[in-house]
């Protein structure tokens, strides 16, 4: 009697409970169409800022129970089609079909209007611009937000260098309006480098692909950055300011809409970050660059572009004193050092293109590119030191733990440099593309010559307590003997002819199957080689999951040796260098689900890559020291993930996480172990009792190659308060882990050495004071001329992390033992900024 009172009772609950819930929301339902009124499985419908959604089913049909009485936003999208927005409020229990029927996203390029279609390239990935300028990086450019991409590896925030999968900065391309662009050669360290040649406030669209790029790509290994700038609309600008620069651009269109321009200029000076350096000096760095794009449409069907960049960069420095400590508990050192001397050093860039875009029918389109690049670099630079190299007191019961316990050894060096590099790249390009209902062909050729001048001049002197230290010492000849002694002058011309050809076509009647054939070839009179590179990716869409796509890519990659390979690191030019050659092999995925009522995208990537013919180098900061002497083969292999999504309703951020492993055998190298008369391994000429009788050859095998990053991960993050939508956060965090290094010289089996782990974490707080969340609209003529403006707090490396961008190598003569002391980068520091857009 008593079980089924209690039963009574708890069914009376349960339906009350279910009636109470059932009052409390209510339902949308409908049917989602494509544009050509099919309809669309697998599109995504949901409410911004609640955790509820659902996908069409195969009729296209849907039905989703949603929160009554509320203001709605619901979301229609679906990948490659323009996004439905609907507000609803519905009653309690109420019943609303709301149908959609989807389109095509529509851009405006000069006078011709094109609908987007899913026929399209699926490996690269699309960046949006406005990201840029929330990044709290010092830089704050298009590089920062690739450096927390997948394959992406950066350990110099102060650099717009990065690596990609196993690669070095060299093996990247990155185009500005179709036309690639170039960095000064000479840059020793993040701190001289300067601005971005890219200007994130004129960027429009980004791409990026890490590996398996398209044969329309040039010849390089690595990867591709392919930037396009804006094309103005109205009058209108961008602001900004900050402790360590300022920018301003200016853009327009003529009335009758046919002429067009964009201004850019920028100004940045990081001796405010440098103060954080262990090297006490006077830093003087100031960078400018200046952009101007403009364009006129002649009819509507020419136009004509023109693209001017002029880049100054200065870098001075009169260092005084430095202090590191370095080691560890056990075996803790401390190197200090007392400067006289300065360094001067001048970059100048000029960059200029015209282009000439002709659509004599609607489905053709002709372009005809002519580019110029000039540089002229100067490195000026004498600096004495004279250092002292202490062991630490590591006894904890001691009062001077921490301090000097007693003195290892006392030197000095001077270091000189005269060095001058003009170089010049003249290229003249026409490239053309057909689109067809299923299919995409596109075409180029280009022909380039590149011409340089290089005056080297320098040398180092390492002496300790009144010896000159070299790599050997002999007794019976003494003498003051010069360390890496370079003199050297080049003169150098070179020819190259390269062009493409590729169609992409859709397989099946819809895009599920979409398939992208090409080749492209390269002549370089230089070495009279021709490389043949074919290339092909595939994309399907599998039947049972519209939220899948997969695809796969292989291709054959070579890149002709620029200047910089051909120079040796005694200053010598081998021009008989033939191209590095690289076979890409990709597969991947991309996966959309319903997380919170909003879409995510979770990307996955395996990758291998057999290289051949590599010319093996060695980093030493950003400065990549060539040995063209020498050649070798190798593999990198990996796999990279990436989770995308608004994780905060309107704020897009992700993760990525990234394996890596590659390494190389360089053809030819060996070194010898010698013996004495008891077996043990002795070092002639640097050790006591080091006679040998006998001696064996090693080869070494391979070994990591200086991009051998195991792991790394990457965020970016923004937050808002709910409540306070115009207060704002954006984190960005990278991790890296221990790259391989080794003493100077040109020996590559010695890097087996590894650096410390990369961590850094960059964090900003802004709030908006004008712009469409701002209730309180601005008073005033002046202010209501903006359409935003932004004051934010940016904190740089906010844990303290001392990272170590390369190392200075210190020789104790009383046993020939080299230490290597790091170099660290930046500490924290704090950077205000002001951001406006009218």
């Amino acid at each position: 009697m008593v079980f089924k009172r209690l039963l009574v009772l708890l069914l009376f609950f349960f339906s009350t409970c279910a009636e109470i819930y059932a009052q409390q929301i209510a339902t949308v339902s409908g049917t989602v169409k494509d544009p050509k009124g099919n309809p669309l499985y697998g599109a995504t419908i949901g409410v911004i800022g609640k955790p509820i959604g659902v996908f069409t089913k195969e009729d296209g049909k849907y039905s989703l129970q949603v929160p009554a009485n509320e203001n709605l936003q619901l979301i229609i999208s679906y990948q490659g089609l323009k996004q439905d927005t609907f507000n609803i409020r519905l009653a309690p229990g109420e019943k609303k079909v709301i149908n959609s029927r989807m389109t095509g996203k529509i851009y405006q390029i000069n006078e011709f209007t094109v609908t987007e279609k899913s026929l399209k390239n699926e490996n690269a990935t699309r960046i949006d611009p406005k990201v840029v300028k929330m990044i709290p990086t010092p830089n704050q450019s298009v590089e920062d937000i690739l450096k927390t991409m997948p394959g992406v590896s950066s350990t110099n925030e102060l650099s717009s260098t990065y690596s990609v999968r196993g690669g070095n900065y060299d093996e990247n391309l990155v185009y500005i309006n179709d036309f690639e662009v170039y960095r000064p050669l000479l840059v020793r360290a993040g701190q001289q480098e300067g601005l971005s040649v890219i200007n994130p406030d004129m960027v429009d669209g980004i791409k990026f692909s890490a590996g398996g790029f398209d044969a329309k790509y040039g010849d390089k290994l690595s990867s591709v950055l392919d930037i396009k700038y804006r094309r103005p609309t109205k009058f209108g600008g961008a602001f900004s300011a900050s402790l360590l620069g300022a920018s301003l651009e200016l853009e327009n269109q003529s009335k009758s809409g046919k002429f067009y321009y964009m201004f850019g200029a920028r100004q940045k000076s990081n001796q405010y970050l440098l103060n954080t350096f262990e090297t006490d000096g006077e830093y003087n760095p100031s960078f400018t660059d200046i952009q101007l794009v403009t364009g006129y449409d002649v009819s509507k069907k020419l136009n004509i572009e023109v693209f001017a960049n002029y880049a100054r960069n200065r870098y001075s420095l009169v260092p005084q004193s430095r202090e590191t400590n370095f080691g560890t508990i056990n075996d803790a050192k401390r190197f200090t050092v007392f400067f006289e001397g300065q360094e001067l050093d001048r970059y100048e860039t000029f960059t200029g293109s015209f282009s000439a875009t002709y659509k004599p029918q609607p489905k053709l389109t002709l372009k005809l590119i002519g580019t110029a690049y000039k540089s002229h670099e100067e490195e000026n630079f004498d600096i004495l030191g004279q250092y002292f190299l202490d062991q630490l007191e590591n006894d904890l019961g001691k009062d001077n733990f921490g301090n000097v316990a007693f003195n290892l050894g006392v030197g000095s060096f001077l270091d000189h440099a005269r060095n001058k590099l003009d170089g010049q790249v003249i290229s003249l390009e026409q490239k053309g593309d057909i689109i067809n209902e299923s299919s995409v062909w596109q075409w180029g050729v280009k022909v380039q010559q590149e011409s340089f001048t290089d005056k080297l001049h320098e040398w180092y002197y390492n002496d300790s307590a009144g010896y000159s230290i070299s790599s050997y010492r002999d007794s019976l000849n003494p003498q003051i003997i010069l360390n890496e002694v370079v003199i050297a002058r080049n003169n150098l011309t070179t020819n190259r002819l390269s062009g493409y050809i590729q169609n992409t076509w859709q397989i099946t009647d819809t895009t599920r199957l979409v398939l992208t054939t090409g080749i492209r070839a390269n002549y370089s009179d230089l070495n009279e080689q021709l490389v043949i590179s074919p290339r092909i990716s595939v994309t399907y869409k599998p039947r049972f999951s519209k939220s899948l796509t997969l695809r796969a890519a292989t291709g054959l990659y070579y890149q002709p040796p620029f200047y910089r390979e051909l120079r040796g690191t005694d200053g010598r030019l081998y021009p008989e260098v033939m191209a590095q050659k690289s076979i890409h092999i990709v597969v991947g995925s991309d996966f959309t689900f319903l997380a919170f009522g909003r879409e995510f995208k979770l990307t996955a990537e395996a990758f291998y890559k057999a290289l051949e013919t590599l010319i093996p180098y060695k980093v030493d900061n950003i400065r990549l020291r060539y040995l063209p002497q020498y050649t070798s083969k190798g593999y990198a292999q990996g796999m990279d993930f990436r989770l995308f999504g608004e994780f905060v309703p309107g704020a897009e951020s992700w993760l990525s996480v990234s394996y890596l492993k590659t390494e190389e055998d360089v053809r030819g190298d060996y070194y010898y172990r010698y013996f004495n008369s008891d077996g043990e391994e002795v070092y002639p000429g640097y050790t006591s009792n080091s006679t040998a009788v006998d001696s064996t050859i090693v080869e070494p095998g391979y070994i990591p190659r200086p991009a051998d990053q195991r792991l790394t991960f990457g965020i970016f993050f923004q937050d808002y308060l709910p409540k306070f939508p115009t207060y704002k956060m954006q984190l960005s965090m990278v991790f890296g882990t221990a790259l391989p290094f080794g003493p100077p010289g040109d020996e590559r089996y010695t890097d087996l050495l590894r650096t410390p782990t990369y961590r850094r974490v960059d964090i900003g707080f802004s709030k908006q004071l004008i712009g469409d969340e701002v209730k309180k609209k601005p008073q005033g003529k002046f202010l209501k001329g903006f359409e935003s403006m932004w004051i934010g707090l940016e904190v740089f490396n906010l844990l303290q992390v001392s990272n170590v961008a390369s190392y200075t190598w210190i020789t104790d003569v009383s046993n020939a033992r080299q230490y290597a002391v790091p170099n660290y980068l930046t500490g924290r520091q704090l950077n205000l900024r002001i951001t406006a857009q009218f």
